[in-house]
């Protein structure tokens, strides 16, 4: 594999550095640089969506016809690549990365109209009903009802862990519409309005202060059988669809080369053990070059699925490889990084819960910056989000049975 950009590839670089530079401002890059998790806050990841969209760009790897752009795998993933290195916030991923790729392949031409446009400007935002008090990683065992009334298909239960639920405008949903032997049958993929009558949403606050995670009831709500994805009963096959996106199709390393950067940076400036700085310590300096390596093994593998998904091929278990592979490595080094936050690496709480996003607001004595960074103060915030890396989008114990049957045939 040649891990040289090409004179093309080296021009749209300085092209998305040069947008870059010009568009992010420091309020974004700081909202970018404090996230703890995969979500930054709220209100500034819809402003540089707004940004992203005046330019084009805001969902790049849609089809063209539907906003995305003509660029080749080497250009997303340089693009991605550089808005990382950027500080640039993220965008939500629930709509632009998940249900409208499930939308555009199995939606009506009257949804695909409809939601897609809305998704790009950020007018219909997205969350996602899927996880329930009683069906986590067995998310087949789900029994929030959907009864068939008419034209109307009838919902009532709850979900549980619905990250921006009180933002969200709409839900992508897993229901039940029938009991069948095999209980991955009988399951719908709905679109709900989240303004319909019988929704209610309540927070769960983390004890960060953060609140984003969200459950939600839902009493007897309406929904019309026109926001069915798919086939009513076969939402099981929508559903799998998507979580090819959601586990596989967006690139971790580029993030977790720069969580490495920043330790090293860090660490050169902590005591370690013997008084000298932390990243003079062997062991410590070991179990950095062993993540750096890590990064760097799991940024090939990465372009690799990427490159099969955007030649139209299923990567397969590739997917829950990528995510095992990039979830543990995320945790390793949130550990790292705690290390070199040294001393000034305990939480600083913030003066209130923020609905929507996470820390609004640090108390931050003077000396926790390193490159102009508060991720001192950050570092313990995302260690502790990291913890449920490995158990959301499918734990990764369900992860390594489906590679254990479907590439090593067990």
């Amino acid at each position: 594999m040649d891990l040289n950009w090409s004179q093309s590839d080296a021009a749209f670089r300085d092209e998305v550095v040069a947008f870059l530079d010009e568009k992010l401002t420091p309020d974004l890059r700081e909202a970018g640089r404090l996230m703890t998790s995969v979500y930054s806050e709220h209100e500034a990841s819809m402003e540089w969506q707004r940004i992203l969209h005046e330019r084009g760009w805001a969902a790049p790897a849609w089809a063209v016809e539907h906003g995305g752009c003509d660029w080749s795998l080497t250009q997303h993933y340089i693009f991605g690549r550089e808005s990382i290195l950027a500080g640039a916030p993220s965008l939500s991923p629930m709509g632009i990365r998940m249900v409208s790729h499930a939308i555009a392949a199995f939606g009506t031409q009257e949804q695909i109209d409809f939601f897609l446009p809305g998704i790009l400007t950020g007018e219909v935002f997205f969350c996602q009903g899927y996880s329930e008090p009683e069906a986590g990683s067995d998310l087949a065992s789900l029994t929030m009802a959907a009864v068939d009334e008419g034209d109307d298909l009838v919902c009532t239960g709850s979900k549980i862990w619905t990250t921006h639920a009180a933002e969200a405008n709409w839900m992508f949903c897993l229901v039940r519409t029938s009991k069948q032997a095999k209980k991955q049958q009988g399951i719908t993929f709905l679109l709900i309005d989240m303004t319909s009558p019988g929704i209610e949403v309540r927070p769960l606050v983390m004890t960060s202060g953060e609140q984003v995670q969200n459950q939600v009831f839902f009493d007897g709500v309406r929904v019309p059988k026109s926001n069915v994805i798919g086939q009513i009963d076969d939402g099981w096959t929508v559903a799998k669809y998507l979580l090819v996106f959601e586990r596989g199709g967006a690139a971790a390393a580029p993030a977790l080369q720069v969580m490495a950067e920043s330790a090293a940076q860090a660490a050169a400036d902590v005591p370690g053990p013997d008084g000298r700085p932390l990243i003079a310590d062997p062991l410590f300096a070991a179990k950095l070059a062993e993540a750096r390596i890590r990064t760097k093994v799991l940024e090939i593998l990465e372009y690799r699925t990427l490159s099969a998904m955007a030649s139209g091929k299923d990567p397969g278990p590739a997917s829950s490889m990528l995510k095992i592979l990039a979830t543990e490595l995320s945790q390793k080094l949130t550990e790292i990084t705690l290390e070199a936050a040294g001393p000034r690496g305990r939480v600083y709480q913030p003066h209130a819960a923020r609905p929507g996003g996470p820390i609004a607001e640090f108390s931050v004595p003077a000396g926790v910056y390193v490159s102009g960074e508060r991720w001192q103060a950050v570092a313990p915030l995302r260690y502790f989000n990291d913890r449920a890396g490995s158990i959301y989008a499918g734990s990764n114990e369900i992860q390594r049975n489906i590679l254990a049957k479907a590439a090593l045939g067990l």
